[in-house]
């Protein structure tokens, strides 16, 4: 017979109910967030790891960002000096065409003037190949510039600077066609020249390409270590959603238990009734 004075059914039903209350809470929680670690309190271990591996990806953008800049960089630059390579293939050209001993006073000069020409728009595009304040190839310094390689900024990737600038080709001052010894003498500085300028691309095409893998190879990373942290703390959304059902429903036949405990007690009455 039960007591009017203590319901341990009823105490029972209520303590299951709260238990079932806050288990549906985390799993909402979960549902909602998509997160089954969303700090410290749910597990301080796995959400410390994740957290450091979130750290780690911060930096990595800041080393992404580092290497984007270096590929512009170099792709202004080996754009500008695909230019002059062809410009001064063209110089060789007006060289070659002066140098010929059967040519005229007013043939070579009109070379001349053309190849002067040509010389000022290799300045031009020496001058003028910037990106973001950076120009590698007007000769204003020797040293390389340095990109971030890894996260913790211990590592670098460096760009050369190459001097493309008519002082850097060896064509300053300016050869002079309107003889033909003038114009054998500007063959062999523009041959020279050609020889420079190509060399000088090829390092910047090889260290362009080694920027790019790395940058490959550190998004990939920046990848392996979202996956990483959220398979630490992401939650599994189909087993949380089936979970979710579940628990709703014994939270209710857990409200029908609780009910039906607290009205045990109304059965003494019968007793007392005629």
């Amino acid at each position: 017979m039960p007591s009017i004075n203590t319901n341990a059914a009823a105490q029972v039903a209520l303590q299951n109910m709260n238990a079932i209350g806050e288990r549906l809470t985390l799993t909402q929680n979960r549902v909602s967030t998509g997160l089954k670690v969303q700090g410290a309190k749910d597990n301080a271990a796995v959400w410390a790891v994740a957290q450091n591996q979130r750290a780690d990806m911060k930096a990595y953008e800041a080393v992404s960002n580092s290497l984007n800049r270096a590929t512009s960089i170099a792709d202004v630059s080996i754009a500008a000096g695909e230019q002059i390579s062809d410009l001064v293939t063209q110089l060789k050209q007006k060289a070659t065409a002066a140098a010929d001993p059967g040519g005229t006073l007013e043939t070579r000069t009109a070379y001349n003037n053309e190849f002067q020409a040509l010389l000022q728009s290799i300045a031009g595009f020496a001058a003028n190949a910037t990106f973001d304040g950076q120009n590698i190839l007007d000769g204003s310094s020797a040293t390389a510039l340095q990109f971030l390689a890894n996260a913790d900024a211990s590592s670098t990737i460096d760009l050369n600077r190459q001097d493309f600038t008519l002082d850097g080709l060896g064509l300053d001052p300016a050869p002079d066609l309107t003889t033909v010894a003038g114009a054998t003498a500007a063959l062999t500085a523009v041959t020279a020249a050609l020889g420079t300028v190509n060399a000088g691309l090829a390092e910047l095409g090889a260290e362009a390409t080694r920027i790019d893998n790395h940058t490959i190879f550190v998004s990939r990373l920046m990848d392996s270590l979202e996956v990483g942290v959220g398979n630490l703390v992401d939650a599994d959304m189909a087993k949380e959603s089936a979970r979710l059902q579940a628990l709703q429903v014994q939270q209710q036949l857990s409200v029908q238990s609780l009910s039906i405990a607290n009205q045990a007690p109304q059965m003494i009455l019968s007793l007392f009734q005629n």
